[in-house]
């Protein structure tokens, strides 16, 4: 490890910071990442492309009113250049383009930050995001920072324990080299004629690739001459929007490495962050670390790998940093903690919150931590007796929100909590009551807010990421919506309580059915189940839990599947895409639904569940848990 000081070298047109391990150039003023040198290699990044197209910040914007996802493309460059902090343990470089009223850009203040520090085999960086009350509103679909690698040395790429492999070149993405497999998401691409033959016939798809933030901390690329790898460390995800489990890019075929801070991804309009008239916003993302490392063994990627997951726990045990010059990033001294136990009562019963998820986020309604991307979030999860401990939660006033793996539904605190700085709050006991009106007549799956444990076919051998042969994650295939109506090509699934088994019995998304004229149709799920006894004069409650929704329409109908009017419809529902997108989850979505005794009888019945949207393959949905619940004995809880 070297003991040089950080030097800051400044040119006309590029700013060089130099610890002695690492030399990052950046153009000024723009705050380009234009090259990064590291153990013998003058630049880790791609040489081929142009300066501009090597490692920077970017954003997605549209005008307020615009619909869905996307909008203008704004790759941030800077006009101006400042030198924060200069010594010999740190550097600290600021590139910043204010908004005036004569700009067509994204009426946004944004400085983006890189810092330098010794003996710091990488380097740091974030960005302040500021818009003024009396600014244009807009809309933010999308921010996040950008690094494209050298093709001929990084080719091995890392995310997880499980899931790493070598991967293609961006050349085998090429038209004559790849087949689009649905032209309304040509991320999708079948290799047909590879430059090296061991990808010919797999798929290639940077969604294969995706991550929820709780386990998306560092993923990476490696070189193996010289053994070299490149990783982004991403040590909290307080500024990430929508909570734990949203799900981001990670890295993909380019080499390409992403740090996303704000998508749309799996979730849609939902996540698009919206700045209403006369409203005032600022925040910080990041700060993320890029880090190298390096390896004498080049035939083994393990060591680079176990030490990357070695410098993320330093990194996620030393937030918040304490050298982020800027004063809008509050150090740990001004901040507070917040900790208690979440119980859960359920049946009459007290149980412990164990494995809660227990966050703290802006206020609003119960479960709209989940839609939230203008603020920051603060999660943890409870122990097996439910207690939690929640720490260095920024100043400001927050709610706190709550969900339990095994039980329905969402928990919110009924009293907000203003958090100061370095207030310890103590909560005590926190007492959960998921939604009840009576005993459990029959269940379909796990409450976790995805569709895991549901049965996800094998793949079509035409369409194989070999990386997921024999995975866990085996939703990751490309194409399973097209394996339902090979499973079921002339009637429907029907799942039978009492004798059918979820996990091999019920498909995981309710999709279309493709018809022989090539157009698509909706589906009838049929639940058929027995009662005992009815009261006709008491009311069942049907609980129905959705993973995600995407441009569907969810009919239920009880006992009569030709009903004009069904019992319940949730209209057109969800953007998620995570059915395409090769996600087991998108937006959680939960319905109680009365079903009139008067619609049941003593003996069989059956449960009608219509997808009825037909309009592409893609659109459907995915149940995380389905109950039929007795009449109340009393008051619904």
């Amino acid at each position: 490890m070297s003991s040089l000081g950080v030097e800051l070298h400044i040119e006309d047109n590029h700013v060089i910071m130099d610890n002695g391990i690492v030399q990052v150039t950046l153009s000024n003023p723009g705050g380009i990442v234009t090259g990064i040198q590291y153990k013998g290699i003058d630049n880790l990044l791609e040489v081929l492309n142009e300066e501009a197209n090597r490692g920077y910040w970017d954003l997605v914007w549209s005008e307020t009113g615009s619909i869905g996802t996307t909008g203008t493309y704004d790759r941030i460059v800077g006009t101006k250049f400042t030198v924060i902090v200069e010594s010999e343990e740190q550097v600290e470089i600021s590139f910043t383009r204010e908004w005036n009223h004569d700009d067509k850009n994204v009426p946004l203040n944004i400085d983006k930050r890189f810092v330098m520090l010794r003996n710091s085999s990488g380097f740091y960086s974030y960005a302040i995001y500021e818009h003024l009350k009396e600014w244009p509103a807009f809309n933010l679909p999308q921010t996040r920072i950008t690094f494209k690698l050298r093709k001929e040395k990084f080719q091995y790429m890392a995310i997880a324990d499980n899931r790493q492999r070598n991967m293609p070149l961006p050349d085998d993405r090429l038209p004559e080299r790849s087949q689009i497999l649905n032209s309304d998401f040509p991320e999708a691409v079948l290799l047909v004629n590879p430059i090296e033959p061991q990808y010919k016939g797999e798929v290639d798809d940077k969604y294969q690739y995706s991550c929820e933030n709780q386990n998306l901390r560092v993923h990476g690329w490696l070189c193996k001459d010289p053994h070299v790898g490149f990783w982004q460390i991403t040590p909290s995800d307080e500024f990430r929007s929508g909570g734990p489990l949203k799900q981001n890019l990670t890295s993909h075929v380019g080499p390409i490495c992403l740090a996303m801070f704000l998508s749309a991804h799996y979730s849609g309009e939902d996540l698009v962050l919206k700045l209403k008239p006369n409203e005032p916003w600022k925040k910080v993302f990041g700060p993320v670390f890029i880090y190298l490392n390096s390896s004498s063994d080049a035939k083994d990627s393990s060591p680079l790998w176990e030490d990357a997951k070695k410098q993320m726990m330093t990194e996620v045990q030393s937030w918040p940093y304490e050298f982020p010059a800027s004063s809008d990033f509050p150090t740990s001294k001004q901040r507070g903690n917040v900790s208690g136990r979440i119980l859960v009562r359920d049946s009459d019963h007290n149980i412990l919150g164990d494995g809660a998820y227990v966050g703290l986020a802006p206020p609003g309604d119960v479960g709209s931590w989940q839609r939230d991307c203008k603020g920051y979030q603060f999660w943890t999860r409870a122990d097996e007796n439910g207690y939690y401990s929640i720490k260095n939660i920024r100043e400001g006033n927050c709610n706190l929100y709550a969900w339990v793996p095994g039980f329905i539904g969402d928990y919110r605190c009924g009293v907000a909590i203003n958090i100061t700085p370095g207030c310890d709050i103590q909560l005590g006991d926190l007492v959960y009551e998921p939604p009840r009106d009576g005993p459990t007549l029959w269940e379909i799956g796990f409450p976790d807010r995805t569709a895991t444990g549901f049965y996800v076919p094998d793949p079509n051998p035409k369409y194989i990421n070999k990386l997921y042969v024999n995975h866990p994650d085996r939703f990751r295939q490309w194409g399973l919506w097209e394996r339902y109506a090979e499973l079921y090509p002339k009637e429907d699934l029907v799942y039978t309580i009492g004798t059918s088994d979820y996990s091999k019995d019920w498909f995981f998304a309710q999709v279309t059915r493709k018809k022989d004229d090539g157009t698509y149709q909706g589906t009838t799920w049929k639940i058929n189940f027995q009662l005992d006894n009815v009261n006709q004069t008491k009311t069942h409650k049907l609980r129905v839990a959705l993973a995600t929704a995407n441009i569907a329409v969810l009919q239920i109908r009880v006992n009569d599947s030709n009903a004009d009017t069904p019992l319940f419809t949730t209209g057109v529902i969800g953007h998620d895409n995570a059915i395409c997108r090769h996600g087991i989850h998108g937006l959680y979505r939960l319905y109680s639904i009365n079903v009139p005794g008067t619609l049941l009888a003593k003996g069989d019945n059956t449960v009608f569940l219509t997808q009825a949207m037909s309009t592409s393959p893609l659109v459907g949905i995915m149940y995380d848990y389905i109950r039929l619940e007795a009449p109340s004995s009393s008051t619904s809880a």
